[in-house]
């Protein structure tokens, strides 16, 4: 399951792709808009500002923009940025990897064998969709996965 940071990212990300790429969004507007807690928002908007993800401009004319493309931002760089490590299992993880506690041994582990495939097919979904496919996917009588459009609007 991801965090409400994590979805709530994501959602911040999806409205400023639809934006206006030269005028950026105040806070306010994208909290208003995705109906996220605005304190909750600055924190998060400053996490991607930090991973190059967005910029902020100060002044009358601030807010924030996508300093990478929509079609550059893919879930799975989001949610790692967010809630750390995707793997289902410790020793499954590419970027945290640690051996399970109780384990005899990983080439012998038959749940670890299970989650790899797990583990391999999310990451397939996730670093393969991008902000772009999942605004794309929300139009009506669009064909894109359903997972990616309950992502952003659950």
């Amino acid at each position: 399951m991801i965090s409400q940071k994590a979805k709530y990212a994501l959602r911040a990300l999806a409205a400023l792709a639809q934006a206006d790429p030269d005028e950026p969004m105040l806070i306010s507007e994208i909290a208003v808009q995705q109906s996220i807690p605005k304190k909750f928002l600055e924190q998060i908007l400053l996490d991607l500002k930090r991973s190059g993800i967005v910029v902020s401009r100060r002044g009358k004319q601030g807010g924030y923009l996508l300093l990478k493309s929509a079609d550059a931002i893919s879930f799975g760089e989001v949610l790692r940025l967010m809630d750390g490590p995707i793997a289902p299992l410790p020793c499954l993880s590419q970027t945290a990897y640690r051996k399970c506690d109780d384990c005899d041994g990983e080439h012998l582990c038959e749940i670890r064998h299970v989650f790899a495939r797990v583990a391999d097919a999310t990451r397939d979904v996730l670093f393969n969709t991008t902000i772009a496919d999942a605004i794309e996917g929300a139009g009506e009588g669009t064909q894109k996965p359903a997972q990616v459009r309950e992502l952003l609007t659950a």
